[in-house]
């Protein structure tokens, strides 16, 4: 993982940190809703945040294929660099 990519994963794990009510150590594979055990409202207020922080749009048919911390994050390289 080279240094940009550390940064973004770094900043989607700041945001994901209130939804990890376990405190498990976040990895790019963890598995976003399974791992974590957070519902669909609680995806959706993550998604909405990274959205946010990213200046990017996430459709959901793209949202729908995001399960791992590392999809997400091709996803907000995808995003970012269109």
């Amino acid at each position: 993982m080279d240094a940009s990519d550390q940064s973004m994963f770094d900043e989607i794990v700041a945001l994901l940190e209130p939804f990890n009510a376990d405190k498990i150590a976040l990895k790019p594979e963890t598995d976003i809703s399974a791992d974590l055990k957070i519902d669909s409202v609680s995806v959706m207020d993550f998604v909405m945040e990274v959205e946010d922080k990213f200046d990017i749009d996430i459709p959901l048919n793209v949202l729908s294929d995001t399960r791992t911390i590392a999809d997400l994050m091709g996803v907000v390289k995808e995003r970012t660099n269109a």
